[in-house]
């Protein structure tokens, strides 16, 4: 989309105003949005996203710098200065690293939201799986024995229907 303003460059900045109970939306270039006096909001308190992410990260300069992904070629040292990842495989080259941050940033590493409608059979039964073995943890902690059979017992249907559910997508490709 091109600057509403100028009509030259792409419009990076999104503008929502009200004025008089009247919503009216602007797109602008980074630019014209200066001249407007819409500059980086962040910018403007000096905030830097990038070093605020980047924060986040243990800085272990000079310990890593050999080390590389083999995908793009970053190196832990730029995503500690960055706070950006360089690519998808940086999270399997540097999984060691990034851990503490990750924990120290989320709370936890592993995903426990909703799955997607589109999400295979098998998917959910490990998703379910994983969250009966999480309870039955619990369960044994607390000395919940009955609450810890059930669990066990229902940990060892799904895992038998997820066995069933392999066959049989195998028994469909032969």
């Amino acid at each position: 989309m091109l600057c509403q303003s100028c009509e030259k460059r792409q419009a990076t900045t999104h503008i929502k105003t009200i004025l008089n109970g009247e919503l009216k939306e602007f797109n602008l270039c980074n630019e014209c949005a200066s001249k407007l006096g819409y500059g980086s909001f962040f910018g403007n308190f000096g905030f830097d996203l990038d070093k605020l992410f980047g924060s986040f990260l243990e800085d272990h300069s000079g310990e890593r710098n050999s080390k590389r992904c083999s995908f793009c070629g970053s190196s832990f040292e730029d995503i500690a200065k960055s706070g950006k990842i360089g690519c998808a495989h940086c999270y399997e080259e540097f999984y060691e690293d990034l851990l503490p941050s990750i924990r120290r940033i989320h709370g936890r590493t592993s995903h426990t939201g909703k799955l997607a409608r589109s999400a295979g059979t098998e998917v959910r039964i490990r998703t379910e799986i994983m969250r009966c073995r999480s309870e039955l943890e619990k369960a044994i902690k607390t000395q919940e024995f009955e609450k810890a059979a059930e669990l066990r017992d229902r940990i060892k249907e799904l895992e038998k229907s997820m066995e069933e559910e392999k066959s049989s997508v195998r028994g469909k490709e032969g």
